[in-house]
């Protein structure tokens, strides 16, 4: 990569890791179930406070990016995530805590929609994918760190918020690095023909385009609900600490990041259709060990393989909606970040379940979207399900 370009790489990189604050969410639930005594119904409404506003805030961010550009949207995307990092700092109470999240998620939206685009229009060709990924390994490591973080912040310093003060620095340094950053006419650039929610929302008339992005609400429900609520398992069978049991949360993103690595490589050589039923058929055992195993190595070895094997769906279901319809590849992108709007959705339904039946029985809609998602591995023809050629 020449010397420019790698200059121009590595604050984009640093946003990726802005980007995995996000997953904050889950471990700071656990503590804020404790210290403003939430029910686990009342508690899933902070994470469906993140990732409600996928689905509100992904096209605007692509109309508003045609029209002050790439960078400059990746930098407002920052300045709202230092502001959410800031709120609890100010006044800490549920009603702060509620907007904070909900500025949280915002940020992340604007975010996501913006960087892949703007690293885009720094690295071409064959490089693209690879950086891209790179950047994707980048954030699972923010989302890796904050549980570990918390939880010493908590032991140490009596303040498991503390790891709100690391994250808001290195934004700040991202903010300051990229502003800083010649990335050539990227901030200028206008889209030439913004997408609208009536034309991205009418492609889900199309039932193929349908099934595929229900497949992406339940992936990110899965996701969102193994990070809030793997901890409270740990609490309620094994009888944890909060700050221990939190430790979970680690667990399952450091396996789903080794997932991810490994799974790039897999990818090469396996049809990514056969990789997705092969994962969800273990991913069905694993679920079975969270729901009835009372063991303690079972349950971290569970929660270790739905890591493992769940690494990889958000972007191999991602690639069959693409490789579907490759002449609407703006709209059914816009559509499947919309799709992210699914841990808003999923999580006060396990929340409730968790309620009503107790959190492992609430396990089971996790163990059912993993069936769907199975069901989607085997149900398209090749010549949708072929995304590596």
């Amino acid at each position: 990569m020449k010397t420019n370009n790698l200059k121009m790489i590595i604050p984009s990189m640093l946003c990726f890791f802005v980007m995995g604050i996000v997953d904050l969410v889950g471990v700071s639930t656990n503590f804020l179930r404790n210290d403003f005594q939430l029910n686990d119904f009342t508690a899933t409404i902070l994470p469906m406070m993140v990732f409600l506003w996928f689905a509100v805030f992904s096209i605007p961010t692509c109309i508003l990016m045609g029209h002050i550009g790439r960078k400059k949207t990746v930098l407002l995307s920052i300045i709202i995530t230092l502001t959410a990092l800031a709120l609890p700092f100010i006044s800490y109470n549920f009603y702060i805590v509620v907007v904070s999240f909900a500025l949280l998620g915002i940020g992340n939206t604007i975010l996501q929609v913006s960087l892949n685009p703007l690293v885009a229009s720094i690295v071409k060709g064959d490089k693209l994918a690879s950086t891209l990924t790179f950047g994707q390994f980048i954030k699972a490591i923010a989302s890796f760190l904050g549980p570990i973080l918390a939880s010493m912040a908590a032991k140490q310093f009596a303040d498991w918020m503390l790891v709100f003060i690391v994250y808001a620095i290195v934004s700040a340094l991202s903010f300051v690095w990229l502003y800083f950053t010649d990335i050539g006419n990227s901030n200028t650039e206008k889209i030439a023909e913004p997408t609208t929610y009536i034309k991205t929302l009418s492609i889900l008339k199309d039932n193929v385009i349908l099934q595929l992005f229900l497949g992406i609400v339940l992936i990110v429900g899965i996701d969102v609900c193994m990070n809030t609520n793997t901890p409270q398992l740990l609490i309620q069978k094994l009888g944890l600490e909060t700050e221990t049991a939190s430790l979970g949360s680690s667990l399952y993103f450091g396996t789903r990041t080794l997932g991810a690595f490994v799974g790039a490589m897999i990818l090469v050589r396996m049809k990514p259709s056969n990789f997705l039923c092969l994962n969800m058929l273990v991913a069905i055992v694993a679920f079975l060990m969270l729901m009835f195993a009372n063991n303690g190595w079972m349950l971290y070895v569970g929660v270790a393989f739905v890591g493992f094997t769940c690494a990889n769906v958000f972007s191999i279901i991602f690639s069959m909606a693409l490789q579907y319809k490759p002449n609407e590849n703006n709209e059914i992108s816009s559509l499947m970040i919309m799709g992210i709007a699914g841990g808003a959705i999923v999580t006060p339904v396990v929340g409730l379940a968790a309620k009503e039946f107790g959190i492992a029985i609430s396990f089971g809609i996790l163990l059912l979207s993993v069936i769907y998602i199975l069901f989607l591995s085997v149900k398209f023809p090749k010549k949708h399900q072929d995304v590596s050629k």
